[in-house]
């Protein structure tokens, strides 16, 4: 029944595919509000497909412009946060070469971003800063890679320049940056527990084919998304203190999740190298179908 479910998932994401691709094409030659939007619709039918339900605690910010900064463990998280709100990612430039996943990122704005080039990162973040100053929410996936989950990797700051830039050279002018968690807390109903989170997360050298059955067959995933206050940003502020503010404010909210407690926010030392969110025993080739 599994597989079943599975193909009868995968047929009725072509379907709408093929419908919302050629729309969300010509939303974006012509500057549509319906750009927006179309793939939001996308997204929700197909959380819904795979049995992805979120709770939110807490709301996205209303201000503009906003850049938006996450922790990072699986490809659902695109999924996840795209049925929310209208807004675009910033991923690394090999994404705009993956089969389908590079359209749908494409058709998504997503900016791309060569982490290899200083030059490149420089022109990307002018980008993100011109797109935010147009009023799109931009989301950063601010580890600069996935994990296995369990924990939060540490933030790196090249790319959060573009809040800054994004200020252009207006006196007293604002940007704001909004910390996001995201915690995969149940499966099938029931607590998901360290050893299975690697199964919905995507790190590694995970294979994406498998990884995608994996999540078809399985689905039903419990997702916690936690808004952290947003933070005012002008031009005194430090980039580097900034980035360390966001990491330690999304470690706080992702550890609270997972452990279904209350945030407890401590010092950035002593959330280095918590024991239960280590990384250091990856399975080298897990994944949902394993």
């Amino acid at each position: 029944m599994a597989e079943v479910k599975a193909v009868c998932i995968i047929a009725i994401l072509t379907l709408v595919s093929l419908v919302l691709i050629p729309l969300q094409w010509l939303s974006i030659k012509f500057g549509l509000r319906s750009q927006n939007v179309l793939p939001r619709i996308w997204h929700r039918i197909a959380s819904r497909l795979v049995g992805i339900k979120v709770r939110q605690i807490g709301h996205p910010a209303r201000q503009r412009p906003l850049l938006i900064t996450a922790n990072h463990a699986s490809w659902v998280d695109i999924t996840v946060l795209g049925s929310l709100i209208p807004l675009s990612f910033i991923a690394k430039s090999e994404v705009s070469g993956w089969p389908i996943f590079g359209l749908l990122a494409k058709l998504q704005r997503t900016v791309f971003v060569n982490r290899t080039r200083r030059t490149q990162t420089g022109q990307a973040a002018d980008e993100i800063a011109e797109r935010m100053a147009a009023g799109d929410a931009m989301v950063l996936f601010a580890e600069g890679t996935s994990n296995d989950g369990n924990c939060v990797l540490p933030f790196r700051s090249a790319l959060l320049g573009a809040a800054t830039r994004a200020l252009g050279e207006e006196n007293g002018a604002t940007v704001w940056v909004q910390p996001l968690s995201l915690a995969y807390q149940g499966f099938y109903g029931l607590p998901m527990g360290r050893a299975h989170r690697p199964h919905v997360a995507w790190y590694g050298d995970m294979e994406l084919p498998g990884h995608l059955w994996g999540i078809f067959t399985r689905g039903a995933l419990d997702v916690v998304v936690t808004w952290g206050e947003p933070v005012l940003v002008d031009k005194t502020t430090d980039r580097k203190a900034l980035t360390r503010e966001l990491e330690q404010e999304v470690r706080a909210l992702t550890i609270a999740s997972l452990l279904q407690k209350p945030v407890e926010r401590v010092d950035q030392a002593a959330l280095e190298e918590p024991a239960f969110f280590s990384n250091d025993e990856k399975p080298v080739k897990a994944g949902a179908g394993n």
